[in-house]
């Protein structure tokens, strides 16, 4: 191990302490999962342990902690640790797997011996998933450790162990003053975003529950639920955003029915992701690489890079009221269903925003920065869609079939 000594933030004592349910929550960076990826770690080099890692939602090893474990085991300096692709073991005897939740309740199940299980992003688990989980974790004196950010009080995970925690919970609520290290530039960027957008930074960073008001975009004309692709269905369509310093990198891949509806399937974001990876970010989407995807014209060299790394990128011209346009078309459909494992989008479904006027608490007419990150994808997706009726122009083209020509823009 490292001569240099390790830093935790003070609540990481409260942790380290044995208890059936611990409990992190609070706003985005607030150092829930490092700190829970730190303690797991030196737990697992101080005696043999095996850990569950968690979520709602896991399609790839990619969507786990798996990155966050592996990146800590070096910033920690630990040795003794293995990392392949589908765990990580020490020589110790400890082992760290990686599941999820929805789909895999039988795999869930038949896993036995666990010591601790980490359970990630909880905000997203279902009650069906914890009514399959918590009795799985039987073993004696194992441990339930809960991490989430607050999305609605009704959520089952905020309702199981915040608002009615069982016996032997320890709970605590952190936040981004809390993080030991997060850079000066983070800092600086949310002070800034409490002074411009503070029901905004109020919910992403300081915890508290999405408000629901007039001022809100997209307010009565979204619900997050699950769903299966209808055959019938148009698409699917992609779109994507590129990220800007501290703005995330999006792509977004929805569908639309022949009622209006819009349907967010899956999504990939990243904040800082450097041009060489954007690939294998972009490769967690399905068929990302067999559809045309339509991305913001502001950066023509990363276009031209995707397209050199064999996906089919093209600009999605902006011109004066296109974003107003696109709004009035999202704004248009007769519903629009978030898939659950679309958390981001979801999340800036619930703060996505127009301006308030700071005397009478009117919505205005002008839209409050940021925050729109996947929405511009999707809008960028649909952009021949958008003015051009509710699907754009159905032709035939020799030699395809009907469903493939209705997905010809």
């Amino acid at each position: 191990m490292t001569d240099s000594p390790i830093t935790l933030p003070h609540f990481a004592r409260a942790m380290a302490q044995p208890s059936r349910y611990k409990v992190l929550y609070g706003g985005r960076d607030g150092a829930k999962s490092w700190t829970f990826g730190a303690l797991a770690l030196l737990r697992a080099v101080e005696r043999p342990t095996r850990f569950l890692c968690a979520r709602e939602f896991q399609n790839s090893i990619r969507e786990s902690v798996h990155q966050l474990l592996r990146d800590s085991i070096e910033r920690m300096g630990l040795p003794g640790f293995t990392v392949t692709d589908q765990e990580i073991r020490h020589n110790c005897g400890s082992l760290f797997l990686f599941k999820g939740l929805y789909a895999n309740v039988r795999s869930v199940k038949s896993t036995e011996g666990i010591d601790i299980c980490w359970v990630e992003e909880a905000e997203m688990v279902s009650e069906e998933s914890w009514r399959v989980l918590l009795p799985t974790i039987r073993k004696p004196g194992s441990e339930i450790w809960i991490s989430f950010n607050p999305r609605f009080e009704t959520d089952p995970t905020y309702q199981r162990f915040i608002k009615s925690p069982p016996p032997g919970t320890v709970t605590v609520r952190t936040s981004w003053r809390d993080n030991p290290w997060l850079s000066e530039k983070s800092r600086e960027y949310i002070a800034h975003l409490f002074m411009v957008n503070p029901d905004e930074a109020e919910h992403v960073y300081g915890g508290e529950f999405a408000r629901r008001s007039r001022a809100s975009v997209l307010s009565g004309k979204y619900s997050i639920d699950k769903f299966i692709v209808s055959d019938a269905w148009f698409g699917p369509y992609y779109g994507s955003d590129w990220g800007f310093s501290v703005d995330p990198t999006t792509l977004i891949r929805f569908w639309l029915d022949d009622q209006g509806a819009l349907y967010v399937e899956h999504e990939a974001y990243g904040v800082g992701v450097e041009l060489e990876n954007l690939p294998a970010m972009f490769d967690a989407i399905p068929g990302a690489r067999e559809y045309t995807i339509r991305c913001d014209e502001a950066r023509p060299e990363t276009i031209n890079f995707m397209c050199g790394k064999g996906f089919q990128c093209i600009a999605a011209p902006k011109g004066k009221g296109s974003v107003e346009d696109g709004v009035t078309w999202l704004q248009s459909r007769s519903h629009i269903m978030i898939h659950p494992r679309c958390r981001h989008t979801a999340d800036e479904a619930r703060t996505w925003s127009y301006k308030v006027d700071k005397l009478t608490g009117d919505p205005l007419p002008v839209l409050a920065p940021g925050n729109d990150h996947c929405w511009d994808a999707i809008r960028y997706g649909a952009q021949p869609l958008i003015g051009a009726g509710q699907f754009g122009e159905v032709f035939t083209v020799p030699g395809i079939g009907e469903r493939q020509a209705k997905e010809v823009w």
